[in-house]
């Protein structure tokens, strides 16, 4: 069984530039395709940014791309996403998501909840204006 855990969240101002991570046990990471996820208050789950096993693809939803950078380090078992050029509207819960690719081929990467079968407990990102 897959542990994740997130960590780097926190009160944060408008236009700040924090960098979450999530560290993963108890599996190969390298294993896994990876995903960043956010909830706000209310909401739904959202996608934000997922990457392939050896960082070859990503994708990003339309609302953090150019502002969201997702990366690996398949050596230190990390996900990171740095953020930048943060707004309200990026408040949420942020979570990670991980899946294992090995059969659906180097460069698979999820983008919906219902891909992912492993998931972190969440960081909260506060934006403040």
């Amino acid at each position: 069984q897959v542990q994740l855990v997130e960590s780097g969240g926190g009160l944060v101002q408008a236009g700040g530039s924090p960098r979450l991570s999530c560290v993963v046990s108890g599996r190969t990471f390298s294993s896994y395709a990876m995903g960043w996820f956010r909830q706000a208050p209310g909401k739904e789950r959202e996608f934000i940014a997922t990457i392939s096993r050896n960082s070859g693809r990503t994708y990003y939803a339309a609302s953090v791309k150019g502002r969201f950078t997702i990366s690996r380090d398949n050596d230190k078992n990390t996900l990171y996403l740095q953020m930048n050029s943060l707004k309200s509207e990026d408040t949420a819960v942020y979570f990670c998501a991980a899946e294992d690719s090995v059969e659906r081929g180097t460069y698979y990467v999820p983008s919906t909840t219902s891909e992912y079968d492993n998931w972190g407990q969440g960081t909260q990102v506060t934006v403040s204006s």
